[in-house]
């Protein structure tokens, strides 16, 4: 049997379904066991990521399970994964990307939004970008899993929220909310990506990496490098996609201040996803403001 880990919000169960159903359709097999594992991330909601040790909240429990040979692999929104992974763990295959946008729920534009709105979100990349085109709104944390969020925003703690559109496609929510085009907001890094890791050495990292989407893998590579030389964290409002063109790849990024008042953009192109990612990150950190250049380094 085959073990998957997961942690337990119904985006999380959906996604390891997925990569359950890819892994038995590309082997044959009959039982792949889903392995649900809590996270600090998934146990405390009420303060930012940032504050309370970043992403490695959703994924250290995890990391330990695969480490003591608990689960042969674990499935991961790769949004979520942090940059630095420990040498141990490989990312074996990313699925095939989804629809990379953002949506916002509770207006039928950023513009439509009223005078001085309040968003819900936990995002400084998206409350750098709101702010970008709507400096009179204002941004207050908002965690939980997609129903928790959807609740909230019902019953009037704030005007809107944005989340994935990605994560919405996967719960079945095709209809909920209006999707921001990539020429307003730039997603984050690796947005719509589902990751499944693996011990770096062992037989289980080929097993997956029979599902791998080797163009998924790619950009958000390219992603992920520029992330790592940028130095960034959870404080850090970047955007970023990569996309296969012709072969090549093509990266496009934004680094932002909290506030949205400054920002720098660039693109790029080549073949080595690691080498594209940290040429734009350098390009940009020469290129931007003191005050942007101060948050990253």
């Amino acid at each position: 049997m085959f073990r998957l880990g997961t942690r337990g919000s119904p985006l999380a169960l959906t996604q390891a379904g997925m990569v359950r159903d890819a892994l038995m359709a590309a082997h044959g097999w009959d039982n792949v066991e889903i392995v649900t594992i809590r996270t600090t991330g998934d146990r405390v909601q009420d303060r930012a990521l940032a504050e309370i040790g970043g992403k490695a909240l959703w994924t250290k429990e995890l990391d330990r399970a695969l480490l003591a040979g608990e689960v042969d692999a674990c499935v991961h929104s790769m949004k979520d994964v942090e940059t630095l992974r420990p040498d141990a763990i490989a990312i074996a295959a990313t699925l095939p990307r989804a629809d990379v946008r953002d949506r916002l729920i509770g207006a039928a534009s950023i513009a439509a939004l009223p005078d001085k709105a309040v968003i819900g979100t936990s995002s400084p990349r998206r409350a750098a970008q709101l702010r970008r085109l709507r400096p009179d709104i204002s941004a207050v944390l908002f965690r939980g899993n997609v129903d928790t969020r959807l609740g909230k925003l019902a019953t009037g703690e704030v005007d809107a929220t944005l989340l994935a559109a990605a994560g919405l496609e996967r719960l079945g929510r095709h209809d909920t909310g209006v999707t921001i085009p990539l020429d307003v907001m730039l997603p984050a890094p690796a947005q719509g990506a589902v990751g499944v890791e693996t011990l770096a050495e062992g037989s289980a990292r080929a097993l997956v990496a029979a599902i791998d989407h080797a163009p998924t893998h790619r950009a958000v590579a390219a992603e992920r490098a520029l992330l790592a030389g940028l130095r960034a964290d959870c404080h850090s409002p970047v955007a970023a996609l990569a996309v296969v063109e012709g072969g090549a790849l093509v990266l496009r990024a934004q680094l932002l201040t909290p506030d949205g008042s400054e920002s720098t953009e660039g693109t790029a192109e080549g073949a080595d996803p690691v080498l594209l990612g940290a040429r734009l990150a350098e390009e940009l950190l020469e290129r931007a403001s003191p005050a942007v250049r101060a948050l990253f380094g």
